[in-house]
């Protein structure tokens, strides 16, 4: 039996999405910058399905930038950013357990100068917006929080902290590429000026994702070329993808409300019975958190050992480590929550997905059962 609970890192394509995308690499193949027929057509497509992606965060269609996916989307945020005030300031707060797309942003602008405050979390992974205040600075031009952390799923207290920005006229970002499509988004309600998404984690195509930006936010274009995106990205379009993202997020929509009490029951489910296993641990906020996020430590069971005996019995999940420069280090989101080092060593993520059945959890649970048993008697 072959379980996939991986939908954290990527999810299938959906049949719906490819159908819609598929006539856009034959039929339709034209470049959306063309004034001709067959152009305008693509135009048409990419209008249509940036529309889409506006209507899902409460946003204006004017307002999303189409680009490459939420790496890119968090880079031109931050860096965009950062550029287009550095005349203001040079001083930027963000979390200890952002993406790496906006960490390894911020340390690119740390080692030119910017000052970067990473604001801890308290042990559920939560950010304290207080904290958030507290380290605001009159040469402060951005704040960066993400909306749902990929790793341990806890919710931030997006609408808070946007408030405070709000108030002290500073430009707010937040990583929601876990979160579009899971949950209900309003980028007004959030006060966010900038917001991140991604199509694969929604069950679209790889490769395409979007950046909300508010009117009037300042910001520069890093990627230079043409005056696609309003100036704001150059690069051709990807059409089929972009496609496929208008309509990954019209479902996830559709489809929000039944799926995230389906995914909601069968993540209690799950955490329910693991946390009975030997040296069981959650990571995060049993409650405050994404509806298919499941994060456990085991003490007496390393990370890799538990991804990889899982895996010889078919169940594929991620490990709470990251590789880096080819050598395993600690997961920086696991470690932030001030776990004992044993529990930080024995992290894994399981994240439920659209196709996620009883069936599957049932074989998950008994497989991982074994395995955790296995490591710990090996220990």
């Amino acid at each position: 039996m072959k379980v996939y609970l991986d939908h954290a890192a990527t999810t299938p394509v959906d049949p719906r999405v490819l159908q819609a995308m598929l006539p856009f690499f034959v039929e339709r193949a034209g470049n959306a910058s063309s004034m001709h027929a067959f152009g305008q057509e693509a135009r048409g497509a990419v209008d249509h399905a940036r529309a889409q992606v506006a209507e899902t965060i409460g946003g204006r269609a004017s307002e999303i930038v189409l680009t490459s996916g939420a790496t890119e989307s968090d880079n031109l945020a931050v860096l965009g950013v950062a550029l287009a005030t550095e005349g203001r300031g040079r001083h930027i707060v963000t979390t200890a357990i952002e993406h790496h797309a906006v960490l390894e942003a911020c340390r690119f602008l740390e080692h030119r100068g910017y000052a970067i405050t990473y604001v801890p979390v308290d042990g559920r992974g939560i950010v304290d917006p207080e904290e958030v205040r507290r380290s605001l600075r009159p040469d402060t031009v951005l704040v960066s929080v993400m909306a749902a952390n990929n790793e341990i799923g806890t919710f931030q207290p997006v609408a808070e902290i946007g408030a405070i920005c709000r108030d002290r006229g500073i430009p707010y970002h937040s990583d929601a590429t876990q979160l579009v499509g899971a949950a209900p988004i309003d980028v007004g309600a959030l006060h966010v000026d900038l917001l991140s998404m991604s199509a694969h984690k929604r069950y679209g195509p790889k490769g395409v994702g979007g950046l909300y930006v508010r009117g009037g936010t300042p910001l520069l274009p890093t990627q230079h070329g043409g005056s696609h995106e309003r100036g704001r990205r150059g690069g051709t379009e990807n059409v089929p993808g972009i496609v496929g993202f208008g309509t990954a997020l019209r479902v996830a929509a559709q489809e929000m409300d039944s799926e995230r009490a389906r995914l909601t029951a069968l993540r209690d489910r799950f955490i329910g019975e693991a946390m009975a296993l030997p040296g069981a641990h959650l990571n995060g906020d049993p409650v405050r958190r994404l509806p298919n996020n499941i994060n456990l430590s085991f003490d007496g069971a390393d990370s890799q050992s538990l991804v990889m005996g899982l895996d010889l019995q078919g169940v594929a999940v991620s490990s709470g480590s990251a590789c880096t420069s080819g050598s395993i280090e600690p997961s920086h989101v696991i470690q932030a929550l001030g776990l004992p080092p044993r529990l930080v060593a024995g992290a894994v993520r399981i994240t439920l997905g659209r196709g996620t059945t009883d069936a599957d959890v049932t074989y998950a649970l008994d497989v991982l059962g074994k395995v955790v048993t296995r490591l710990r008697q090996a220990a």
